[in-house]
Order: C-alpha cells, then structure tokens, then sequence
C-alpha cells in the first residue's frame, strides 16, 4: 500500500477533463482554509501547507497521466505562470481529494 497523499484539485472549465493539482498537507491546508473566512490575511505560510511548489496536470481528469503544464498553458488558465499565484489561486478554488497515491 502507498502513502495516504491529499491533493487540491482545480478544474478551470467544467465541460473538459482539464485539471490541475498540487499536492498538499491536509492537516495544514484545513487550517489555511479555514483561516481564510475568519482572516483575510492569512498567517500559515504556503510552504507548510504545500508538499512541493510543483504544479501537476492533466488533461484526462484527476485520476489520468500527471504532467507539468506550460508556461503559455498557465498563463491562458490563471493570467499568470508565477507558481505561488497559480498554487494560491489552486487552492482557494479547487476542492481536496484523499487517496492511497498520485
């Protein structure tokens, strides 16, 4: 059996199979969420909530071949290919899903 892993999955348009994820500390990424309607600034660093800054993609769904979009791909998707805003807007907008591996 493989390690539990959370990921944050984003999927920008809701008629394609398009998604991208990273993969984060759930423990961590519930209390960042959470300190998002009680403080606008929020106070738990990314890099605690984050395992990697490394944003995954695909374009068969969540459960598909994982890869590293673009640099034009992310800058079609989130007006930016700044990996910190990318994650940030990934995690405010994509919901978390548990499994046994990637």
């Amino acid at each position: 059996m493989g390690k539990s892993i959370t990921k944050v999955v984003y999927k920008p348009d809701p008629n394609t199979s398009d998604v991208f994820l990273v993969v984060v500390n759930p423990e961590e990424y519930k209390r960042w969420k959470e300190g998002a309607y009680n403080n606008p600034i929020r106070t738990i660093p990314l890099v605690n909530v984050v395992d990697s800054f490394e944003i995954l993609s695909s374009n068969q769904g969540p459960q598909g071949l994982l890869g590293r979009p673009s640099k034009q791909e992310l800058d079609n998707v989130f007006g930016t290919h700044v990996d910190i805003d990318v994650i940030h807007q990934i995690l405010e907008n994509g919901k978390d899903e548990s499994g046994e591996s990637i």
